[in-house]
This record gives structure tokens, C-alpha cells and sequence, in this order.
């Protein structure tokens, strides 16, 4: 791939957006192949999806030379649309809808549609250097990519809005207690605490976490009533997994368990 690297090493899947010139930015080269990418996840046996930036950045947002580029031409507004920004958008509900656990490793800048990118991973893991902005405003343009759909399940309508209104440069530290990111790592040991966790996710009950992601997503949509009824769909699953047999042994057997994914 042209745009991003992308790696299947022992269970974890590893997409690398490679974009330093322009901060990672979701160009269309690079959102077509994230989505390409996924793709390659759900066929593979991996069972965890990394999402990550080259060179220091995570992703700066929209391809805004694109966009300018884009206005000179006489091309038809729907044409445009079509062709540059519904990709990236469904670069964003490809990696939000992936199968398996996801995780964003967040190091550097996440700005607009690239901090979307990171809150469509089901964990956001983030260095002391990492900075977070949903500044749409900034080039005149309303939210994308699903900003309105998950933004305001993250931290609430209110403050949604407000972060999208000032378009706040928010730090590490405050986005751990908006609930942007799920943990924060000291910039010097985030590659070895990051990968330790990934790990963790990695091996574990894959069947159980699959099911556990999507009743999760899903939850705040249903009456409780539903809920319990997904809940146990989910279950009957689980309980016909190898994974379950092997958790109930390891649990009796006083045993740390060694889960296949299976």
C-alpha cells in the first residue's frame, strides 16, 4: 500500500498511516486504503486492530490542500461529495464497525476528522504529548465523519458542543478526563505500556470481546428489555466457545488461561 503500512504480527493487525509531509492528514489515498485495510482484518485471523500515525502525529484532520484544490475546479458540488469526502467518512464507520477490538494509539495531534478516526477505535490510548481537536470550525466547515454520532456518546451533547463550537485544543490530560482517550502513557514508556495492553486485548477471549464490543455500541439504543435479549443472544455464543471452556478451567483450576480466540 501507497498510503499506510499495514502489518499482521503474532494476533494484532497494525495500520500505520504514513502522511508525515501533511501530519497523517485523511487524504483520500489514505482513507480508501484504512478502509481497504479493515477489509484485509476481517478476513485475517488477527484479533485486534491497531490504528497508529507515523513520525510523532496521529492524524491532523481533512486533506485541506485537497479541498482547495477541489474549489478550482468546475466539478459538480454532489461529484465532489461523492468522490472525496464520503470516502473519508466511510474510512471512519469502517474502522468504528470492525469486528474485532480496535485500539488507537494517539501520539501527537488527532484534529477534526482525525480525532474522530481515534474515537471510532473502541480504546484510545494516548502519550502525555498527545493533543486532541475537533476544530471543524476553523476552515468553515460543519462536523464529518461521524462526529455527531459519536462525539456526543463519548462526553455528552452539552460538552460536545462545546468542544466543537470553540474548537478547544485539548491535552492529554483533559482528554483522559472527558473521556476522549481511555488512558494516558508517559511519552518516553508509551510504546512498551501501549503494546503490553494491546496484548492483553489480543489474547484474550476474542469470541466474548467481539460480542461484548457490539451489545456495547449498541446498548444505549435498546430498551432494557432488548438489552438483556442481546445480552443472552451473546451469551449462547460464548457458552459454545472454546474460550469459555477454557476460562471455566483455568478459573477452577486456579489457572492464569490462554485463550485462542476461538
Amino acid at each position: 500500500m501507497e498510503h499506510i503500512d499495514y502489518e499482521v504480527v503474532g494476533d494484532t493487525a497494525t495500520i500505520t498511516i504514513q502522511n508525515p509531509e501533511l501530519r497523517n492528514a485523511l487524504t483520500l489515498g489514505v482513507a480508501t486504503e484504512i478502509s481497504e485495510a479493515v477489509e484485509r482484518v476481517e478476513d485475517s485471523d488477527a484479533r485486534c486492530l491497531v490504528l497508529q500515525g507515523a513520525d510523532g502525529n496521529f492524524c491532523a484532520g481533512g486533506d485541506i490542500k485537497s479541498m482547495v484544490e477541489n474549489l478550482s475546479t468546475d466539478r459538480g458540488m454532489e461529484e465532489l461529495i461523492e468522490d472525496s469526502a464520503l470516502p473519508v467518512e466511510r474510512s471512519v464507520q469502517n474502522v468504528y464497525e470492525c469486528s474485532v477490538p480496535t485500539v488507537a494509539k494517539v501520539d501527537g495531534s488527532a484534529f477534526g476528522a482525525g480525532a474522530t478516526l481515534a474515537l471510532a477505535c473502541d480504546m484510545v490510548l494516548a502519550s502525555e504529548r498527545a493533543e486532541m481537536s475537533f476544530g471543524f470550525r476553523r476552515i468553515g466547515l460543519s462536523i464529518d465523519s461521524g462526529t455527531s454520532y459519536m462525539l456526543p456518546r463519548v462526553v455528552g451533547q452539552k460538552k460536545a458542543m462545546d468542544l466543537v463550537y470553540t474548537g478547544e485544543l485539548v491535552d492529554a490530560d483533559r482528554a483522559e478526563e472527558l473521556g476522549l482517550v481511555s488512558r494516558v502513557f508517559p511519552t518516553e514508556e508509551f510504546e512498551e505500556q501501549s503494546q503490553e495492553l494491546i496484548e492483553s486485548i489480543a489474547t484474550g477471549p476474542t469470541v466474548a470481546l467481539k460480542h461484548s464490543k457490539r451489545l456495547l455500541q449498541n446498548g444505549a439504543d435498546r430498551t432494557f428489555d432488548e438489552a438483556i435479549e442481546a445480552e443472552t443472544d451473546g451469551l449462547r455464543s460464548c457458552f459454545e466457545s472454546e474460550d469459555f471452556a477454557t476460562g471455566v478451567q483455568a478459573f477452577v483450576n486456579k489457572q492464569t488461561p490462554e485463550f485462542e480466540g476461538e
